[in-house]
């Protein structure tokens, strides 16, 4: 199990394992050092090492340790329900919210499928495509084998439209199509353009709105790579704002992930029987709060 807290003003421009310290009093500091040594304690999904590091009010700081015994009985049972946005017989689409996994990586972690299988009582969910844990957005989730294979099948050959919503650094081209193979190093868990090695990777982009300092895109993924949209946008040097693991810089203190939103699926108008039920439909997922007032903070207007 893991847990996230999201760091207030209480512990801003504080010391990570000082904080540590402080909010899990009965982790022995053996224990917590361990941790962080190990690569097991996340900042802003971002593996921290260096005790010393300073995390500030917004991060969010994800550890390995279960709450507390007493606490913990009731854990999952208060984690909420997810935002559907539709419910069929075979599928589900969902709008994912920040900070969280679309599977578990601990058994019975907190994840979107958790608490899918929570509400319905069932353990046949299952992601058909994935989300990185602080985007936001349209997912589709499978509720039996049949519909998974089929929806497996339907992204594999490319048949579902996805588009996101991205604000990125600096003044964005209006249109440009990137065409830049992706290699993935799962050790380290990052991606990187490479001409020799990589697979295939085309995304398709277009400017919404902008100014000189930043843009909102539309970024359409004609393939399906891990990090995709945020690898590919700052290989062309207009990285996602809040991206600690591939940007330039932290345009605000107060950003604690990358500013990037599933913001439309579109579903062909021929289907198998078994997805009969979303056959010809798209689904597209409001702007997060924190994305909106960005946005009007800095002059960006969504005009799609």
């Amino acid at each position: 199990m893991s847990f996230t807290l999201k760091i207030s003003n209480d512990h801003n421009d504080r010391r990570l394992d000082r904080t540590l310290r402080s909010v899990w009093k009965w982790i022995p500091l053996g224990e917590i050092m361990k941790a962080i040594r190990k690569g097991a304690v996340r900042v802003n999904s971002v593996r921290v090492k260096d005790p010393g590091v300073h995390i500030f009010e917004g991060d969010e700081l994800i550890v390995p340790w279960p709450l507390r015994e007493e606490e913990s009985k009731n854990y999952f049972s208060e984690l909420g329900r997810i935002k559907i946005i539709f419910q069929g017989d075979n599928i589900m689409i969902i709008n994912k919210p920040s900070g969280m996994l679309v599977q578990p990586d601990t058994k019975n972690g907190d994840s979107v499928i958790t608490r899918i299988k929570g509400v319905l009582k069932s353990n046949s969910p299952a992601a058909v495509h994935r989300l990185d844990r602080n985007t936001t957005g349209v997912l589709a989730v499978a509720l039996n084998g049949s519909a998974l294979r089929a929806m497996e099948k339907l992204f594999k050959e490319r048949n579902v439209q996805k588009k996101y919503l991205a604000i990125v650094e600096g003044s964005a081209p209006d249109n440009i199509d990137i065409d830049a193979p992706l290699l993935k190093d799962s050790e380290n868990n990052i991606v990187s353009v490479n001409y020799e090695h990589g697979l295939k990777s085309l995304s398709r982009v277009k400017k919404i709105s902008g100014n000189k300092k930043y843009s909102l895109v539309e970024i359409e993924l004609l393939t399906g790579r891990t990090h995709q949209a945020r690898v590919h946008m700052a290989y062309i040097k207009h990285p996602i704002i809040g991206d600690h693991k591939y940007g330039t810089f932290r345009a605000d203190k107060k950003l604690s992930r990358p500013f990037l939103h599933a913001y439309k699926l579109k579903f062909p108008d021929e289907l198998p029987d078994v997805l009969k039920e979303i056959q010809g439909m798209t689904f597209t997922a409001p702007l997060p709060d924190d994305f909106n007032t960005f946005m009007k903070n800095n002059s960006l207007e969504n005009l799609l």
